[in-house]
């Protein structure tokens, strides 16, 4: 299990630096323990919620990444 979360701390961690770059913070953005103490799933990285201009922010960015 300590293996399983590291590696989804290190995932979050590697999203939430890519998202600051382009100015994103999603306040929610985690990992969901219940993922964690399961044998059959694999840890999930929960973005949680954010304000409307977050969500706005985050699909430009997205948009202005794409090839």
């Amino acid at each position: 299990m300590v293996e399983k979360t590291r590696a989804a701390e290190a995932a979050r961690d590697e999203l939430r630096e890519a998202l600051a770059a382009v100015d994103v913070v999603l306040p929610s953005l985690g990992v969901d323990p219940v993922s964690l103490t399961s044998e059959y799933l694999t840890p999930l990285v929960e973005l949680g919620r954010c304000r409307a201009d977050l969500a706005c922010k985050l699909a430009a960015a997205l948009r202005n990444s794409a090839p």
